[in-house]
């Protein structure tokens, strides 16, 4: 298992794990010239004035729907998954289906540091160091073949130890799913940790997927099931209400929910005085993806 550094924002918009755990400030330039490459050479940056997120924000304010509606349900409850073994499915159009073990996986892949902002449809917003892989790498083991053209996941179901499922707030599982292109991007992973540790259960342990420049729901935690198809799947919260949730999820502040702006976006980590920043086009990665959508209409594709 090898590590490298990716990053595609700059040192200011995140606190390290080490400043974190020690409580200390770190000091103008300590980290200049670390990771601040962008993927290909390209580099994301940062509206002015983002504040870093830190560990404790990211792992107790998420939505985990299995584990309750509450933005700390998952955080109190999801201590209750087990995780150990795992297993993914992947099958359809690939030349190797079958059931891979997590630690089998690990073996096989590349794991990097990515620093992501995380919009939330809900237009609230945070940044976020993942640890994990290009979701390219896993598909690519499996071998791809030439009729797919969308990938579909699914999260694990486990009544005894997701208290949320019992109500019917979605049809679960919970499924998501991408168009190939998407999911063979650079900038899409199958996170891993966060901080450098193992992610926790309440942020999708121990798999999960990340997307930066779609709205957060559309990276599926826990994910036991990977399948090549080629027919756009259907997605959880699309199937919920198709009028307010679209397949594609981009990103677009031009582009309003139904029921609230998304010109803008709160920063979790400022209590109740958090501010609020604009939103960017494909959440601040409009050079590196806009060229998947050329000839689409991203205000009506949604």
């Amino acid at each position: 298992m090898a590590y490298r550094w990716i990053n595609t924002l700059t040192d200011k918009d995140v606190t390290p794990h080490a400043a974190f755990m020690n409580r200390r400030q770190i000091m103008g330039g300590a980290l200049a010239g670390i990771g601040l490459a962008g993927i290909a050479g390209r580099t994301s940056a940062a509206p002015e004035g983002l504040e870093p997120n830190s560990y404790e924000d990211i792992t107790s304010y998420n939505n985990y729907y299995e584990f309750g509606t509450g933005k700390d349900d998952p955080a109190r409850y999801a201590d209750r998954l087990t995780i150990e073994p795992w297993t993914v499915q992947i099958d359809g159009l690939v030349d190797k289906p079958g059931a891979y073990g997590f630690d089998d996986i690990m073996q096989q892949m590349t794991i990097e540091e990515r620093i992501y902002r995380f919009r939330c449809v809900e237009a609230w917003s945070m940044v976020v160091p993942w640890n994990g892989f290009e979701l390219a790498d896993l598909l690519n083991m499996a071998g791809v073949q030439s009729g797919a053209k969308y990938v579909s996941f699914e999260t694990a179901l486990r009544p005894d130890e997701m208290p949320g499922v019992a109500y019917n707030v979605l049809d679960w599982p919970y499924v998501e799913g991408l168009r190939l292109d998407e999911a063979m991007h650079p900038l899409t992973i199958m996170a891993t940790g966060i901080y450098g540790k193992d992610i926790p259960k309440q942020n999708g342990a121990p798999l999960r997927l990340v997307v930066p420049w779609k709205y957060g729901y559309k990276s599926i935690k826990s994910v036991v099931r990977i399948t090549l198809t080629d027919t756009q799947p259907p997605t959880s919260w699309n199937k919920a209400n198709a009028g307010e949730y679209g397949f594609y999820s981009n990103v677009n502040p031009e582009v309003d929910h139904p029921r609230w702006s998304q010109a803008s976006e709160r920063v979790i980590g400022g209590g109740l005085f958090s501010k609020r920043i604009p939103t960017l086009m494909f959440n601040g990665y409009e050079a590196e993806v806009a060229d998947l959508y050329a000839g689409m209409d991203v205000s009506k594709d949604i």
